[in-house]
């Protein structure tokens, strides 16, 4: 027996055995990416805002051929992600990403053409992840009883929904022609998220009372819980920004209210939240380590930022506009820290060289 360096055919391994186990949430990567780009763009940050521009474009084309891969190479593993009711709704993150993504292209010049083709493909996925999710996960032939399963994750398939609606919203000034039918797309997506994120948190509520809840259980996509709030306002503030349109003058008012009553519900949220953190890693010594889900974490922070500032700018609520600044800052420092560790994570389980025992 003698030693040798690793065969490039071991780092095949490793890398063919991560796209294997990939999350179909990893998307949040791009929406917390994303996010903390537009928010920094607001605070007049503009080269850090292109600079996470740039990554989330990088990110969102890996993960799109990753995803391709998966589907050629592990069908089996992609079906059974479908059919998990704990996994399956993280393939919304790829509508959220998708829309994400688009919305910070349209805030740059001659990007709107690549926004409008962001849009069209985010809602054909919406539509087909809406049906076939759902019923896969939940309503289909059942491994498990779905309402033991129901967590965090459920709430993408609000933030999908919203995250359209703020896309159209945003798009729907620049295309005049197209207004009436982006304004319809805008307060549709926006409404039936609505809908979706009061469902999602009556499953997530009975399942948290009539199901053991234990530590290992309180994982970071429940945060999205307030992602998606921060998104129903970012949408909302959108919508009532939007040039004249029959379905905007029908709505305006009604979601200009509730924009800040889900913000207020979103800034509850938070502390909950946070205690939720120190009950998992602190009391209960939860070790605290990089996983793809952490991204659920920075989204939201991000998002809140967003929402808030644009909130605060559309109802003239100078308050809520500063509390939105200061967050935008904390999720900057959130993105680094944890982009950091996931270099380091992939670095560690994937590209590290390694030395074998080889027969010669």
């Amino acid at each position: 027996m003698t030693t040798s360096p690793a065969l490039p055919s071991t780092l095949s391994r490793r890398a063919d055995a991560g796209i294997a186990a990939l999350t179909p949430g990893y998307f949040a990567l791009v929406m917390a990416t994303g996010i903390v780009s537009i928010g920094m763009r607001t605070n007049e940050w503009f080269t850090v805002s292109i600079a996470l521009l740039i990554i989330a474009a990088i990110s969102y084309v890996v993960l799109v051929v990753l995803n391709i891969i998966r589907v050629i190479r592990h069908p089996a593993q992609m079906a059974d992600d479908f059919a998990d009711p704990g996994r399956a709704f993280g393939f919304f993150t790829f509508v959220a990403a998708t829309d994400v993504l688009g919305s910070r292209l349209s805030q740059e010049t001659g990007f709107h053409g690549i926004a409008v083709s962001l849009l069209l493909v985010a809602s054909i996925a919406w539509i087909i992840f809406g049906y076939t999710v759902p019923w896969t996960a939940v309503l289909g032939e059942r491994k498990k009883v779905p309402i033991t399963t129901a967590n965090g994750t459920w709430f993408i398939w609000a933030v999908a929904s919203q995250s359209i609606a703020v896309l159209a919203a945003t798009l729907e000034i620049e295309f005049e022609a197209w207004r009436p039918g982006l304004a319809l797309l805008a307060v549709f997506s926006w409404s039936v998220g609505i809908f979706l994120y009061c469902a999602v948190g009556v499953f997530v509520a009975v399942r948290m009372l009539t199901v053991p809840f234990r530590p290992e259980d309180l994982t970071p996509p429940y945060w999205v819980a307030m992602g998606a709030t921060a998104i129903t306002v970012v949408g909302g503030a959108r919508i009532v920004m939007m040039a004249d349109a029959p379905m905007v003058d029908a709505t305006r008012g009604l979601i200009a209210g509730a924009s800040v009553f889900f913000w207020a519900f979103g800034t509850w949220l938070i502390p909950p939240l946070i205690m939720a953190g120190w009950w998992r890693h602190v009391r209960h010594r939860i070790p605290f380590r990089y996983e793809a889900t952490l991204w659920s974490i920075i989204f939201p922070l991000g998002m809140y930022g967003v929402g808030a500032q644009f909130l605060g700018t559309v109802d003239s609520l100078p308050i809520v506009h500063a509390i939105g600044y200061v967050e935008s800052w904390v999720a900057l420092a959130a993105w680094a820290g944890t982009f950091g560790w996931m270099l380091v994570s992939i670095w560690r389980t994937v590209l590290r060289p390694r030395r074998e025992l080889a027969v010669s």
